[in-house]
């Protein structure tokens, strides 16, 4: 027997009906069926320790986007912010329980494994917890695959106005905002690009044997005539710095750390989301999804920043 549905908060769980197999149908959304694309605007008012969460918990279900699970935590809680009960404690009218709005017996299904950062035992009140609890619930369900996300989201909460509600912001979250490359920003990625699957090696920047991060960087930028400091920190500070929220060009360098004064990673992007870059040992050049949301986590890092050199 499948576990419970999850009630969401102030929504009746419904049953299926004609609009509902319609939209179970619906295979357009392929501009929010991936993990790839960068908040847009729209995305602004989500707690930024939110957003974090949602994209790391995306990412563990292959082509569910992290705006999918933004739109639920924002119909279900306001990402965690609603007093309303059963968000914080107790449960709702329906029996639902945390941010996510779990029913108990859905919650215990798909706690496990308990996230970085979660409570031991799993709560449905932790939101880290909660959202990869999500995640794991709506990845069981086909959320990853265009043509069966709808139902996915279905699965979710059985109403066909839940659905469309869903799939609406999402899809309002997932506009990419991405300036136009420079000149200098465009040659320095498509050199960058010729190098995938290349080695990382610490220390190391030589074409076709290995790169760290900033060894990259600096060989792609001096590929495009743009002379760059060795170290990521000192590319960092050598800039010039983007303020926040300033739509990223191809190109363009973003860097992660503890801070602006412990930055230990760089890449180049590529577009929305997603850079170039040399991650660490073991690993080769790729391309790798990111957040930049001022504080957003990437494994044990923060976004720290972005440059546009040249």
């Amino acid at each position: 027997m499948a576990p419970p549905v999850v009630a969401a908060a102030g929504l009746a769980v419904g049953v299926l009906t004609a609009g509902a197999v319609v939209l179970a149908g619906m295979v357009g959304l392929l501009s929010i069926g991936e993990n790839t694309a960068a908040p847009s605007g729209a995305a602004s008012g989500i707690p930024a320790t939110m957003l974090a969460l949602y994209q790391r918990a995306a990412a563990t279900c292959p082509g569910l986007s992290w705006a999918v699970l933004a739109a639920i935590g924002t119909i279900e809680s306001g990402n965690g912010t609603s007093a309303l009960p059963g968000v914080h404690s107790g449960a709702n009218s329906a029996g639902a329980q945390g941010p996510m709005q779990f029913e108990p017996a859905t919650f215990s299904a798909y706690d496990l494994p308990v996230p970085a950062g979660g409570a031991d035992p799993p709560s449905p009140y932790d939101p880290t917890d909660a959202v990869f609890a999500a995640a794991r619930y709506l990845c069981a369900n086909g959320a990853g695959t265009p043509a069966t996300l709808s139902a996915a989201i279905f699965d979710y909460n059985h109403s066909a106005d839940y659905v469309r509600e869903v799939l609406d912001l999402a899809e309002h979250y997932a506009q990419p905002a991405v300036a136009v490359a420079g000149p200098a920003g465009q040659a320095a990625l498509d050199w960058a690009l010729l190098q995938v699957g290349t080695p990382y090696i610490w220390g190391a920047e030589a074409t076709g044997v290995g790169f760290d991060c900033s060894g990259l960087v600096q060989a792609a930028y001096a590929a495009a005539g743009v002379k760059l400091p060795r170290v990521a920190q000192d590319q960092f500070d050598a800039g010039p710095r983007l303020a926040a929220g300033t739509p990223l060009a191809p190109g363009d360098l973003v860097f992660f750390g503890t801070g602006p004064s412990g930055v230990a990673h760089v890449g180049l992007v590529v577009s929305a989301g997603i850079m170039v870059d040399a991650p660490h040992t073991g690993a080769k050049v790729r391309e790798d999804s990111f957040a930049s949301e001022p504080g957003a986590g990437f494994g044990d890092e923060i976004f720290v920043g972005a440059t546009r050199p040249g």
